[in-house]
């Protein structure tokens, strides 16, 4: 779909009311500064810099070629280099009562197109979680979709999650539902995704060595195969899968959670005190879990309490990029409006020598009063090193941070009072794709991104 543009606010009163809190954040002074791109009816869909354009390229409710629906609740995102072209792998965050909303239909009679036993969790015949990925193939040349199909089903609330150097898209449940009248099996787990253009449906395999929680987000360490990951609980972990063997995560390995060290216990959220500066940097230690698949879904207080592990403030994506790991907490600092952090492992991480040489932890930005930043969210790094982070919020804001941490807008969601997540750059660099949670749908955005390397303001 074609996407034409208007600009940002029409008339004074507009310029005047809008920018006078945009401009701390953005630099722009003037109304063409942002524009309005992504027609869908008679809304934009985005408000994004001049010579951006953006164009629709996945929609909830649409037939995919697979002869399913394309499901909504679009979520966390990769774009990995297939053939010469671009494969999407997007996350759906359904549950089994999502069936409006689901790629089997809205009388579930599409489940005969599946094999069925591929679904994880099929509700004992009735109710099957509808929760999963679908991946999308895209000509960026050509700013085309060729096809579109169901790749994982089955699960349930697959939030985010992260890619691999292997090639395999990590999809997150954000979700520790057990065994009941309506699910068939336990929920909490992560499962691979091969991010081919040709893969199809593939069965869903719970990935149980690597925790049962209420998973958020991974990012993969390419020269060691160890996968950092983040909670999505008021009071949740950060941790670190290492694996038996690098790239095979079927096969085991061992659970640990991060602890700072000479801090134990430390309670990295700031709410009542800021007892964590912004640049504070701090060696860690990680400490070995047991129980991981904690049928009471409490690991994050075995962490804590018995190991003195470090909390966080809900942590949501989570991204490795320029030798460290990225990750947000939506709601960590004084005034709960998010927290980005950055870990760069040790040269001998994961191995017993680590101690030595050990990971260092920084908090890299902490939202304040002034509406730099609010409910950071999904993130990705951009070829060239910023961080580009997505709110959860109502009139929710893409972001570009800077490697020196500076915030600068560089988009707003104006469709819709919805979550922007799974932001992700195209293996060649000349499109950002970005999803909108609700109604559903991913967007494409193209434009002179040569100009932001460097750059202070979008």
């Amino acid at each position: 779909m074609s996407i034409s543009r208007r600009s940002f606010f029409q008339g004074a009163a507009g310029v005047a009311a809008g920018f006078a809190a945009l401009r701390n954040i953005t630099g722009c002074d003037r109304a063409s500064d942002i524009k309005k791109g992504g027609k869908q009816g008679s809304g934009a869909i985005l408000e994004v810099p001049p010579n951006f354009d953006v164009r629709v390229i996945s929609k909830h409710g649409e037939l995919m070629d697979d002869g399913l629906i394309t499901p909504g609740a679009h979520d966390g995102m990769c774009a990995f280099a297939d053939g010469g072209k671009t494969v999407l792998v997007c996350n759906h965050e359904l549950d089994a009562g999502s069936r409006d909303r689901g790629p089997l239909g809205k009388d579930g009679k599409l489940i005969s197109k599946i094999d069925k036993s591929c679904l994880y969790d099929s509700g004992y015949g009735e109710r099957a979680c509808l929760g999963g990925t679908t991946t999308l193939v895209y000509d960026t040349a050509k700013r085309k979709v060729e096809r579109q199909f169901a790749s994982l089903l089955g699960t349930m609330r697959n939030c985010a999650g992260g890619p691999t150097p292997w090639g395999s898209w990590i999809t997150c449940e954000e979700s520790t539902v057990t065994v009941d009248a309506v699910y068939e099996r336990d929920h909490g787990y992560n499962f691979e995704v091969p991010a081919k253009a040709d893969s199809g449906l593939v069965e869903a395999v719970p990935l149980t060595a690597m925790g049962r929680f209420n998973h958020e987000a991974v990012a993969v360490h390419p020269r060691t195969g160890i996968v950092y990951q983040t909670e999505d609980r008021p009071d949740g972990l950060i941790y670190r899968f290492v694996p038996k063997k690098p790239g095979e995560l079927l096969k085991g390995g061992r659970l640990q959670a991060l602890r700072v060290r000479d801090a134990g216990a430390l309670d990295t959220r700031n709410w009542r005190a800021q007892t964590v500066s912004v640049g504070q940097t701090m060696a860690v230690d990680w400490v070995d879990l047991e129980d991981v698949e904690s049928p009471e879904d409490d690991l994050r207080l075995q962490g804590f309490y018995g190991l003195k592990a470090a909390r966080f403030a809900r942590g949501e994506g989570m991204w490795y990029g320029r030798g460290s790991v990225y990750f947000a907490c939506t709601n960590g600092g004084r005034f709960k409006k998010g927290q980005i952090w950055k870990y760069t492992p040790g040269k001998n991480e994961g191995r017993p020598e680590e101690s030595a040489s050990p990971g260092r932890l920084q908090l890299w930005v902490e939202g304040d009063d002034s509406g730099v930043i609010d409910s950071a969210d999904n993130l990705t790094m951009a070829p060239w090193g910023d961080v580009f982070v997505c709110e959860d919020r109502a009139d929710a804001r893409l972001l570009r941070v800077t490697p020196d941490g500076k915030v600068h807008l560089f988009a707003r969601n104006v469709a819709s009072s919805s979550e922007l997540a799974g932001v992700t750059f195209s293996p060649d660099g000349t499109t950002l794709f970005v999803n909108l949670q609700n109604p559903g749908m991913t967007v494409a955005v193209t434009g002179p991104w040569k100009a932001l390397e460097g750059a202070g303001v979008a």
